[in-house]
């Protein structure tokens, strides 16, 4: 039963690596639909989502199956439970990316923002891309450091997101009423982004050492809005 168990376990995990490498590709697509007023980009992210909802789907079915059938206990059933909750993260994860795709889809091949907006959102961008690509490492290592790297630098991207409504606010304002709209938008939608990073961080660092690590103060990682 344990052989049997490993083996259905392994499976979740493959589909949990392929969500987060698919959500990578997401959030660098729609950084480039969004810098670089790449339709094309936008468009990849937006048909790639149904793909990061159909792994989810398949992750939630096989939990429940492991669940149901081999009754795990201690540890097995930690790594379950928080791989469920794992794969409701990268799902947000893919809807916000997609979300970004979308705003600049929208208004292409106008730029969704205006020229003073884009040096600030190039570093949002590098930083989502950077904690992207180091959540694919911590989740194929199980990488308790890299997990708590990813918590502690989630501060850096708070404080950009906060410079999205200084800008916003500024008499220097020179963009649209839609820009002004979009920059605050997507600057949330980022910054969620990284929210999810690290609430898909913590549960990493559960999963490994059984302590749930929380940033003082703690952020509400489930009553904030997507």
């Amino acid at each position: 039963m344990r052989v049997i168990f490993d083996e259905e376990l392994k499976a979740v995990a493959d589909d949990l690596d392929r969500m987060v490498q698919d959500v990578r590709k997401a959030i660098n697509g729609a950084g480039d639909a969004l810098l670089k007023q790449d339709v094309e980009a936008a468009q990849s992210v937006i048909d790639g989502d149904i793909e990061i909802d159909a792994l989810e789907s398949s992750v939630i079915d096989q939990c429940i199956r492991l669940l149901a059938k081999q009754n795990p206990v201690a540890t097995d059933l930690r790594v379950v439970v928080s791989t469920l909750r794992l794969a409701a993260t990268f799902e947000r994860m893919g809807d916000l990316a997609k979300h970004i795709a979308e705003a600049a889809r929208r208004i292409y091949p106008e730029p969704a923002l205006p020229a003073e907006a884009t040096e600030l959102f190039t570093e949002m961008q590098q930083f989502l891309s950077k904690t992207a690509d180091r959540i694919v490492v911590m989740l194929q290592d199980r990488d308790a450091k890299t997990a708590e790297e990813i918590i502690l630098d989630d501060d850096k991207l708070d404080a950009l997101h906060h410079k999205t409504f200084d800008l916003a606010l500024s008499d220097k304002w020179t963009g649209s009423r839609q820009q002004l709209i979009d920059v605050v938008l997507l600057g949330r939608f980022m910054e969620r982004l990284g929210d999810h990073a690290v609430s898909a961080s913590r549960r990493v660092v559960y999963i490994v050492s059984g302590f749930d690590p929380s940033k003082e103060p703690s952020r509400d990682e489930d009553g904030a809005v997507e």
